[in-house]
């Protein structure tokens, strides 16, 4: 196996961030070794370097706003997580959002109604 076929070479600078949204998503509640702890700062440091370069020739504002998002959103969870406290987010859309939303189930019924009328009874 080749060097070049073993990494993932994102196309652009939206892939590149969808791919280290997911790879932190994936990692977030893992127990905080100094391995891993070493591999977030390396993407931190690859956000702030080579993807912000080529996001700059780009030249889609966009893209900054959310490389700038998700960089912030990562060293939160790196201060969090060595002050001993729990993670309780995940990164949507690069942003930080609450694991812990409430969801809520809604069942169809449907009443007498012709075609796809529905009415949802809670």
């Amino acid at each position: 196996m080749k060097q070049e076929e073993r990494y993932i070479q994102p196309q652009n600078t939206r892939e590149a961030l969808l791919l280290i949204q997911k790879l932190f998503n994936s990692y977030r509640n893992a127990p905080l070794t100094q391995e891993l702890l070493s591999y977030h700062n390396n993407l931190i440091f690859r956000l702030g370097s080579d993807i912000h370069d080529a996001a700059v020739k780009e030249g889609q504002e966009t893209q900054l706003e959310d490389l700038s998002n998700l960089s912030a959103a990562m060293r939160r969870w790196t201060t969090i997580r060595l002050s001993g406290r729990p993670f309780n987010f995940k990164l949507r859309h690069f942003k930080l959002v609450s694991d812990q939303t409430p969801k809520f189930k809604r069942r169809v019924h449907k009443i007498h109604q012709s075609g796809s009328h529905r009415a949802s009874r809670h």
